[in-house]
């Protein structure tokens, strides 16, 4: 189907500008169908690209662009017309067939760089095809998100709701560190693959490819938080840089990391404890413990209390941008 539509278009990219000017003569009538036929080519292709890599309001506004240029070129052509400059421009025919090329593409580059400032296509673009007005929520995922992997039983418990978005720019990103020659980073890459493969299988997940790309961003994470303001997105990442960086754009960040720490029990100073202490502190008779959240717990005088498990007294409790630490005693050194 596709292989005869792209034969069509340069059946009539070719026949069209031959008849516009047979009735001027012959030769330009062959003139214009050639250089219809050699155009229809890099049209073609652009048209195809256009299609495969833009969103809807992006097609919208780039039809628009070429119907207004080519109601532009008409009326330059009949102006021309007018003129009656054949006899001293004996190519003007040829002229005013690439007049319509090239008038076409140069309005309709126009319209879709600068779309987005256009509110005529506010008003056309539905509001659950690829521009959010609230009515359907979407998450886009970062490429260290899909790599932590915890994003995957956040989305079994139900609380993360409404639709998540992967980036093409971010499967590329995810595919190139799948592809390093670090076993570390290939290793991660592979893991977040797996990942969106689960994801993608659950039924009770629903996930969207976007195809839209912004060609003249370079750097990922600025493309994410265009890609947010663009759809009315939410961004999901555990990447502090780029959570700083969207909330400066404007844009709502949900923080794994964030989500994690919030979830964690609240510990008070007096507390009582039972650890497994499982290493040496950095300072002298320390010793360090986890619960099973991974928090980590530093027990004064416990160094001799290595590989045991010992009830211990909660003194005082940082909260860092890292985590969380807890500084304990041991119960029988504080009750003495």
């Amino acid at each position: 189907m596709i292989l005869f539509l792209r034969i069509l278009f340069i059946i009539i990219s070719t026949l069209v500008p031959s008849l516009f000017f047979i009735s001027s003569s012959l030769n330009h009538s062959l003139i214009a169908g050639g250089v219809g036929l050699f155009l229809s080519i890099p049209v073609l292709i652009f048209i195809e690209y256009i299609s495969h890599t833009c969103n809807t309001r992006t097609l919208i506004s780039a039809i628009t662009g070429l119907l207004t240029g080519f109601l532009t070129a008409m009326i330059i052509v009949f102006g021309i017309s007018m003129l009656q400059l054949e006899t001293i421009f004996p190519h003007i025919t040829l002229m005013k067939a690439l007049l319509y090329h090239f008038t076409g593409f140069f309005i309709m580059m126009i319209i879709v760089i600068n779309n987005e400032d256009i509110p005529f296509f506010d008003k056309i673009i539905p509001a659950d095809t690829d521009k959010n007005d609230g009515l359907v929520s979407y998450k886009i995922l970062d490429t260290s998100v899909i790599i932590d992997g915890r994003i995957s039983d956040i989305c079994d418990t139900g609380f993360l709701e409404g639709i998540l978005v992967i980036p093409n720019f971010v499967l590329n990103e995810l595919q190139m560190i799948a592809d390093s020659a670090d076993s570390i980073k290939r290793n991660r890459g592979r893991r977040g693959l797996d990942i969106l493969n689960k994801m993608q299988k659950d039924h009770s997940i629903k996930v969207k490819i976007s195809d839209m790309d912004f060609h003249d961003i370079h750097e990922v994470d600025a493309k994410l938080v265009k890609l947010a303001k663009v759809m009315k997105a939410k961004v999901v990442t555990n990447d502090f840089n780029l959570n700083k960086v969207a909330e400066f754009h404007g844009v709502s960040v949900l923080n794994i990391n964030q989500l994690s720490n919030s979830l964690k029990p609240i510990v008070l100073p007096g507390e009582q404890m039972h650890v497994a202490l499982i290493k040496e502190g950095k300072d002298q008779n320390q010793a360090i413990g986890y619960l099973d959240d991974g928090t980590m717990i530093v027990v004064e005088n416990g160094r001799k209390h290595m590989n045991e498990e010992i009830d211990v007294l909660v003194t005082s409790v940082l909260q860092t941008t890292a985590g969380r630490m807890i500084f304990a005693r041991i119960k029988d050194d504080s009750e003495q």
